[in-house]
């Protein structure tokens, strides 16, 4: 099976890296790309939201209906690069433009989530600064403000500034203005192939940019999984009241959801919430959750894009934990600066694989071939372990290896996880 992946972040990388270990998978291509992928998969260049360019680009590479294109990031699905290449006739993980307006339009994913049932914060959906006066009004402090279309993970603000919260809001075109849900969040995957959903295994990720949930919001600055305060029936629970019923209501609106359907979830005192929904892999929960999958990730994803999961044997996975951490560009995620050469890649390749790795998200080569700082994210780093502690350990070690001046990351992620798994103390 030939296998081309569409986007260039570390969630691609992750991707990337699982498909290059299954012995199924006979030719991995990935477009753009960056410089950590071009190590484990065949780079082109290409216009990632042209549906066209990446159906021409498929035949090029000789993609043919026992073949996978996986399209990574949410702007190509939602621009309709998989509908071009299921057109093709080329099986394609991702779902259709009008399904993944489940992540383009949050005003959307509230309507669908009212049709179908699902639990998730009350909600105004805002047009004018009015509208927005009085919805703030409504829900009081602390405040969440998001912006109503896709704004590459900087769209939602939360916080006890009415001004800050306005300012936010009138800014966007449409507006989502919601009340505060309390409690730890979640993260959960599932794949679907439209009727079939197999949920994966939950993370949590760290948004705030400093320790301590300091800072603002950013696209995520760590993540680990599994849980170990979690309920252990909490991934059948969101899969009944949550997941199975959207991916019911959105076939029943004649636009079945085929692909990667990612809950985020707050664990509320009055039970489980959807703070959003994502129409594919999230970075940084990507890097952790297909660290500890075992199951052939190629074989997984075409079955949800040929429509036969339910027949696909259970997944199986690690009984370890993993931990990443990301490291980030000076300023980010305010002025990310870029340009930085980054250090150290070759010392973590040498000392801490395989049990830690780097995956590339904001990266790019010069024409000397050095690793240079391209986005606000960088680099993320991953490591697996027989504990969460053990986990963190090895990836701290790593992520020390690494330089990239002016850069910053949090040291505290899965710290308060790891010690509550060692003691036993519920969340």
């Amino acid at each position: 099976m030939k296998v081309l992946v569409i986007g260039g972040g570390a969630r691609e990388h992750a991707l990337c890296r699982s498909l290059s270990l299954d012995p199924d998978v006979t030719a991995l291509h990935c477009a753009p790309g960056n410089a950590g992928i071009a190590e484990v998969a065949t780079p082109h260049a290409v216009d990632a939201l042209d549906g066209a360019a990446v159906v021409a680009l498929a035949a090029r590479l000789g993609l043919g209906g026992d073949d996978l294109v996986v399209v990574g990031p949410e702007a190509p699905l939602v621009a309709g690069v998989a509908d071009a290449v299921r057109e093709a006739g080329v099986p394609v993980f991702g779902p259709s433009a009008p399904a993944a307006r489940l992540e383009g339009s949050k005003a959307f994913a509230k309507d669908v989530m009212a049709a179908a049932g699902v639990p998730t914060a009350r909600a105004y959906v805002c047009t004018t600064p009015d509208e927005v006066d009085e919805a703030l009004d409504a829900f009081g402090p602390p405040y969440v403000v998001k912006d109503d279309g896709l704004a590459a993970g900087k769209g939602v603000v939360v916080t006890g500034d009415l001004a800050a919260a306005r300012a936010h809001a009138v800014a966007c075109e449409r507006v989502v203005i919601e009340e505060f849900l309390d409690g730890p969040e979640v993260s959960l995957f599932a794949v679907t192939d439209g009727t079939c959903v197999v949920p994966l295994q939950p993370a949590q990720d760290f948004k705030r940019a400093h320790d301590g949930d300091e800072g603002p919001n950013t696209g995520g600055m760590g993540a680990y999984s599994p849980l170990p305060w979690a309920d252990p029936k909490l991934v059948d629970e969101v899969l009944d009241t949550v997941l199975q019923p959207t991916v019911d209501e959105l076939r029943r609106r004649g636009t079945p959801f085929s692909g990667l359907l990612y809950a985020g979830l707050a664990v509320t005192s009055r039970g489980v919430r959807v703070i959003e929904f994502n129409a594919r892999f999230g970075d940084p929960e990507t890097q952790v959750v297909l660290a500890r999958l075992r199951t052939p990730l190629g074989g997984l994803l075409r079955a949800a894009a040929t429509g036969q999961l339910a027949e696909f044997p259970p997944l199986r996975w690690s009984e370890g934990s993993a931990v990443t951490v990301v490291i980030a560009a000076k300023d980010y995620p305010a002025a990310p600066r870029t340009g930085d050469p980054v250090g150290g890649l070759e010392a973590v390749a040498a000392q801490d694989a395989p049990d830690a790795y780097v995956l590339h998200a904001g990266t790019r080569r010069d024409e000397e071939g050095r690793v240079l700082s391209a986005g606000g994210r960088v680099l993320s780093v991953t490591a697996g372990g027989a504990s969460l502690a053990a986990a963190r350990e090895r990836a701290y070690r790593a992520v020390g290896r690494l330089s990239l001046e002016g850069s910053h990351h949090r040291t505290d992620i899965a710290r308060r996880a790891a010690e509550q798994e060692k003691t036993g103390e519920a969340g």
